[in-house]
């Protein structure tokens, strides 16, 4: 069976049942024309697969006509299941989406939780923005233009730096932390940014990562130091729930033993959600240089955050 659009629907408000459509315009940074979610932000469009809602009917003995769970796109024939964010869609040669989130946490409960008692979207939805604009219908085809292996963690960079957000020096910190990051093997840089030294800017571009996005690891570069517009550790200690200290520590162990001026860092790390967020120095000898002391363990404590019920202390296999 080839990929294609199983269903399309629209709603007029959140929270409720879409209605199907026989074909629908998505636009360009917004959504489907018409539904309740369109808007310039990251969940657009959301998406389930077809076999996932059939499962789901056999199980709960229910028939369910499609928007049942909120869904604007039903596919069928397609892995969803396998996409991680930045893979991109292509649905009838003209209009592309791009995976933005995976899964959500339900606040208030939706019409199809009371009736049911369970929601499939929280588990297997998939949201997305619109890169590419275009009338669908249903039936159209569907094809993975770019997959991103949901196994690759993802990761987003900041760097935060008054002069460099004015354009008035260049960046060269957070590209070098995003290049090793890339090399390593096991992220995928979903977004990069340079923002001023600004507490509020930075916490919320913290929380915007954190709550939203299904991120594993956001960094953060510059604003650690004395300088009196250094607000990154306060930035990261108005948004974190659990702190990191022996990620510092070692970060800052290591960089000792390279200069005195490391024992001046006041870089803090910690836990918001799922969600690790790192600070490093603004220079880009000393961020790649602390990044690649706790590298080797970042990838074992982004698993922990999402779940993984292994043990700590096992050996590693020979």
């Amino acid at each position: 069976m080839h990929a294609h659009v199983e269903a399309l629907c629209i709603g007029q408000a959140k929270g409720l049942r879409k209605q199907a459509v026989s074909e629908a315009h998505f636009a360009v940074d917004a959504g489907l024309t018409g539904d309740a979610h369109v808007g310039s932000w990251h969940r657009q469009v959301s998406l389930l697969a077809a076999e996932d809602v059939s499962a789901f009917q056999r199980q709960s003995g229910l028939q369910l006509t499609p928007g049942a769970f909120a869904e604007n796109l039903l596919l069928a024939g397609i892995d969803l299941a396998a996409l991680g964010l930045g893979s991109r869609l292509r649905i009838a040669e003209h209009v592309v989406l791009t995976v933005t989130q995976r899964g959500k946490t339900c606040h208030n409960r939706c019409a199809i939780y009371h009736q049911t008692g369970d929601c499939i979207m929280p588990r297997l939805g998939l949201f997305a923005r619109v890169l590419s604009s275009g009338r669908v219908t249903v039936s159209d085809p569907v094809r993975i233009e770019t997959p991103v292996p949901r196994a690759l963690a993802q990761a987003v960079v900041l760097t935060a730096s008054d002069r460099c957000s004015r354009g008035e020096a260049e960046d060269t910190a957070g590209p070098a932390v995003a290049h090793l990051l890339n090399s390593d093997g096991h992220f995928h840089i979903y977004a990069a940014e340079v923002l001023p030294d600004d507490r509020p800017s930075l916490a919320s571009r913290l929380r915007h990562y954190s709550d939203g996005h299904s991120i594993d690891l956001v960094v953060v570069v510059g604003g650690t130091g004395f300088s009196p517009r250094d607000v990154t550790p306060e930035a990261v200690r108005d948004v974190v729930e659990r702190f990191t200290p022996g990620l510092d520590e070692a970060m800052r162990t290591a960089s000792a033993a390279q200069t005195p001026f490391a024992m001046l860092s006041r870089a803090v790390s910690g836990i918001r959600g799922t969600t690790l967020i790192v600070s490093l120095p603004g220079s880009l000898k000393a961020a790649v240089e602390n990044l690649s002391v706790v590298l080797p363990a970042l990838a074992h404590g982004l698993n922990k955050l999402r779940g993984d019920p292994s043990d700590c202390g096992r050996p590693a296999a020979l």
